[in-house]
């Protein structure tokens, strides 16, 4: 090749490279996007181009035309999470990411209430956790106070206020004294949610008995109105268990609860001894010497 002919090809050459750059794509993208908004993605280049993002559970792809904005509608990125952006011309391509992150505004909780139904005057008894969320069911991991609020139609309500940590805050709270239904409210930023907590009695408490000779020579047996240890009625249909001894020989009657008190009449003879139980918990014994 003759020193001419390749001073022109480089010539040639030096004059091609900047027109091939200036085709070559390129774009600035916003390094974070609130979930849901409207945001736009400068490009350069020219001629037509293809712009695809990918992200968690979301993907989508356009034509454009490099050099000029690229507009993306609110809506469409909802999804909190890292998105990767690729634009491409023909081979070359320029990629990027995006970190689209939760609205700060609450729109939804998910509200855990547990047990829904417990004893009463139960220390720490019930749990709540709740866990914040935006309109497009991304976790809200900023921090944000949650009230939790405990009442019945009996006493004073519980109160407590929580800030969230990686979007969940959680307490605990007594049952009270007295049975009935509470209300269990969670909310944050006005945003709330309810659970209804069903507060029973306890087990029974002093539980007694008393034992008379009816007409036909049996023992009739009653036990005094059987309540919790906070005065509240053990609800009718609760078995109570009468146990007699007698020569090492037991025989026991299973009475359930009406109108709070358990009866029975039973043949014993004198020198048995007979007790009375409802469930874990004993009552007293008499030592049956008949009329």
């Amino acid at each position: 090749m003759s020193l001419s002919r390749w001073f022109l090809l480089a010539a040639s050459a030096l004059v091609a490279c900047p027109l091939l750059l200036a085709q070559r794509p390129s774009m600035h993208l916003p390094q974070q996007v609130v979930a849901g908004s409207a945001f736009s993605i400068s490009t350069g280049g020219s001629g037509q181009g293809t712009l695809t993002i990918v992200g968690p559970g979301q993907a989508l792809r356009r034509s454009v035309q490099l050099g000029s904005p690229v507009s993306i509608p609110a809506g469409v990125l909802y999804n909190a999470g890292d998105y990767v952006v690729i634009l491409a011309n023909g081979s070359d391509e320029q990629a990027g990411l995006i970190e689209v992150t939760p609205a700060q505004q609450p729109a939804r909780l998910s509200f855990l209430a547990e047990p829904s139904r417990l004893p009463v005057d139960l220390q720490n008894g019930i749990s709540g956790t709740v866990y914040v969320f935006d309109i497009y069911r991304n976790l809200i991991v900023s921090p944000m106070p949650v009230s939790f609020n405990l009442s019945d139609s009996l006493g004073p309500a519980q109160t407590r206020t929580v800030t969230t940590r990686n979007g969940v805050a959680w307490t605990r709270m007594n049952s009270a004294a007295k049975e009935g239904s509470a209300r269990f409210v969670a909310s944050v930023a006005g945003v709330a949610s309810t659970r209804v907590i069903d507060e029973v009695p306890g087990d029974p408490c002093n539980l007694s008995m008393t034992a008379v000779p009816d007409k036909g020579g049996e023992a009739k047996l009653q036990t005094a109105p059987v309540r919790d240890c906070s005065g509240n009625p053990i609800p009718d249909g609760t078995v109570v268990t009468f146990t007699a001894s007698f020569n090492g020989m037991q025989s026991t009657v299973d009475v359930p609860l009406k109108r709070d008190i358990a009866e029975v009449e039973l043949p014993l003879p004198s020198g048995a001894s007979v007790s009375v139980a409802s469930g874990v918990v004993a009552g007293n014994e008499i030592h049956w010497r008949g009329q």
